[in-house]
Formats: C-alpha cells, sequence, structure tokens
C-alpha cells in the first residue's frame, strides 16, 4: 500500500509505483493518491482532492473526508495484510496508519518523511516506534533520525527522477515575445493556498505591470486545482494572466521570475534556475500555533532551508502584502547583481540535493525491508 496527501506526493508515489512495478511486476498497489498514481497503476481507495488541505485550523473542514480515509485505509489494511505500508509524507494521516500497520505486523516505510526538523519533534517518538525505515531525502535529516534510533538512509530527492530537462528559449516562447518580462504565478497545489496566495499574487501583478508595461503573467495550476476554482479572482484582477495546466515545469524554465508560495514548487524552482520571491500563509489561528511549536528554523522556503541562509525573499503571513511582493519582484528584476546572487545561491541548492536514482533506491530499500527479492 502506498499513501501521499497531496499533488507532490502523488507526482512521487506514482515515479516509486512504476519502480516497484519494473522491480516486481507481479505486485499489485493500493493506496490513496492522485490521478497520476492512479495512472502509474496504483489502484486508489481514496482520492487526495478529498483529503488536501493546509493549515491546523483548516482541517476541521475536511475531517470527515480524512476520518473516512483513514477508515478505509486502515479496513483495507486489516482484511488484507499487504506486504508492506509506504508512506510519502502528509504526517498527521500518514503517523496514524501507521500505527495501525505497525500493531497488524505489517513494516512500515517512510518516503519523504515529516519534517520534524522544523515543527513537532515529539512525533520522533511516534516514528521510532511504528516505522521500520526512513528514506531521508536530505542529507541533514539522517542524524537527526538516527539520534532517535530509526533506521533511516539518505537516498537523495526523488525530484531529480522526474524534472524534465527544459531549455530556457523554447520553453520562455510558448509565453513571451523576445523583450518581454515573463512573470510566473504559483499559489499552491491545495485550494486554501490558492484561496489566500493567488489574490495577493495578482495585485502584485499590477504593480508590476505598471513598473514594467511589457510584462506578460502565466497563472501555472497545480493538477490539484481546477480551473474553475481560479475564476473568481481573476475576474477580479486587473491584469491580463495566461492560465495553463500541466505546464509548471515549463513556466519554471522559461519565466524571468516566479511568485511562488512555499513548498516543493520552490525546490523544483531552485532546480530550474528560476528567480523567485516566495510567500505563505495560512490562518490566523494557524499562524499563531505554528509559532509556537516551530522550533529552531529560521527559513520557511526549502531553497533557504538547504542553503542555512536567506537567498530567496520570504513574505510570510502578514509580511505577504501586495506591496512587498511587487517590490521583492521588482528588485530581482532590476539588478543583475541580485538575480545573479540568487542564481548562484541556487546551484548550490541542486548540489545538495544528491544524485539522481532516488527513486530506484527508495525502491530497493522498500523490497529489502518487505523481504522481497529482487533480481537485476
Amino acid at each position: 500500500m502506498v499513501v501521499a496527501g497531496e499533488a507532490s506526493g502523488d507526482l512521487h508515489g506514482a515515479t516509486l509505483a512504476r519502480a516497484l512495478a519494473r522491480l516486481v511486476p507481479e505486485w499489485s498497489l493500493v493506496g490513496m493518491g492522485g490521478e497520476r498514481m492512479r495512472e502509474a497503476g496504483v489502484r486508489l481507495l481514496h482520492g487526495i482532492e478529498e483529503a488536501s488541505v493546509v493549515g491546523i485550523s483548516e482541517v476541521a473542514r475536511r475531517l470527515p473526508a480524512l476520518l473516512r480515509g483513514l477508515r478505509r485505509l486502515g479496513r483495507h489494511l486489516a482484511e488484507t495484510r499487504p506486504s508492506g505500508l509506504v508512506l510519502i509524507d502528509f504526517p498527521d494521516f500518514n503517523l496514524r496508519l501507521a500505527r495501525t500497520a505497525s500493531a497488524l505486523g505489517i513494516p512500515v516505510v517512510y518516503f519523504i518523511a515529516p519534517q520534524v526538523w522544523a515543527w513537532r519533534r515529539g512525533r520522533l517518538r511516534t516514528i521510532a516506534r511504528h516505522v521500520h525505515r526512513v528514506l531521508a531525502v536530505f542529507p541533514f535529516e539522517v542524524g537527526l533520525y538516527q539520534e532517535a534510533g530509526v533506521p533511516v538512509e539518505f537516498i537523495g530527492h526523488p525530484l531529480l527522477d522526474v524534472l524534465p530537462a527544459l531549455d530556457r528559449g523554447p520553453a520562455r516562447q510558448a509565453y513571451a515575445r523576445d523583450g518581454e518580462t515573463l512573470v510566473g504565478l504559483l499559489p499552491g497545489s491545495r485550494r486554501e493556498e490558492v484561496a489566500r496566495h493567488l489574490p495577493l499574487m495578482l495585485q502584485a501583478a499590477g504593480r508590476i505591470q505598471a513598473a514594467r508595461p511589457g510584462a506578460r503573467f502565466v497563472l501555472a495550476l497545480a493538477p490539484t486545482i481546477p480551473a474553475e476554482a481560479v475564476a473568481g479572482p481573476l475576474r477580479r484582477g486587473e491584469v491580463a494572466v495566461r492560465v495553463v495546466s500541466g505546464e509548471t515545469y515549463r513556466v519554471m524554465a522559461g519565466a524571468d521570475l516566479l511568485l511562488v508560495a512555499s513548498g516543493t514548487a520552490t525546490l523544483e524552482a531552485a532546480w530550474f534556475g528560476a528567480p523567485m520571491v516566495v510567500i505563505y500563509r495560512v490562518s490566523p489561528p494557524s499562524y499563531l500555533i505554528g509559532r509556537l511549536v516551530v522550533r529552531g528554523v529560521h527559513y520557511i522556503s526549502l531553497p533557504n532551508i538547504l542553503a542555512g541562509r536567506a537567498v530567496v525573499p520570504e513574505l510570510i503571513q502578514g509580511a505577504a502584502t501586495s506591496a512587498a511582493l511587487a517590490r521583492e519582484a521588482l528588485a530581482l528584476l532590476d539588478d543583475p547583481g541580485a538575480r545573479a546572487a540568487q542564481l548562484d545561491a541556487l546551484r548550490e541548492v541542486r548540489a545538495r540535493l544528491g544524485q539522481p536514482g532516488a527513486t530506484e533506491r527508495a525502491a530497493r530499500s522498500i523490497l529489502r525491508e518487505v523481504g522481497a527479492s529482487v533480481t537485476g
């Protein structure tokens, strides 16, 4: 069973499913995910569109769907006793499922584990009790899990196995003419994120266009966001925005600048060498609770965390205003030195992601953990 709860997890779950199918073609895979995992051959017992949520207080609205998913997957574990359970991020949900599986004697492997280095380190005790192996995607995670007594291995980041090689020139030509400024808008992969971030991005786009009349704007929708979810903000916006779906990587590769919600997209943008300004907003209760539980981490975006310093601007909660967003964007567009410095730092971030082949290494580790024999 493979369980993912959001768009990035669905992507990595699909790649993992294909790797497992190559190594053990006789296996059948079930779980929770999205369209990508379905296309990769996973029989979905619960869809991520029913489970995906952001923020602590926002969980209440999706709680019935989350509980249905837990019950459905828990029943399947008890009735079928699969060879193993593979968890992909989504910790509040997945750690509950891990308890169920471990009580049934089912091996549990965590692929893309909870960010316990940022907040809620108490989860380490739960992981130590119920997870048989953690597959770390960042090198600094290894020592943390080792200290907690959790079997762990660094496999590198699976993004390196899925990001396409794209040339900036052709990617850019799809959206802008020579001499025009191309700005990509990436408000997030969950509806709550889009609702909070897109209006700010559109207001900032108006300010950017006032300073640069030739600017062009492209909104790259995550596969979990339908076009109707952005129709209202776009109607109220002051600038023309082209909306594309399934073209996020091409937007990243071709853009002169990205306005991007914090999350996996920032790491993808770093890989493509896309200058960016990062924003993030949650509900006030979620932010207050987050401030209380986050410890020892000074940044929210993955490029800054990996670099250990502020290499991309971050605008969080109250600081995330359209004026601040436009100001930071124009600073990168207008100052070649600042732009070059960020691009140099993003190359450093890329170097810390390990080597390609992480998904293959993950699949082999999972099969060893569950005692499956692999040839080749």
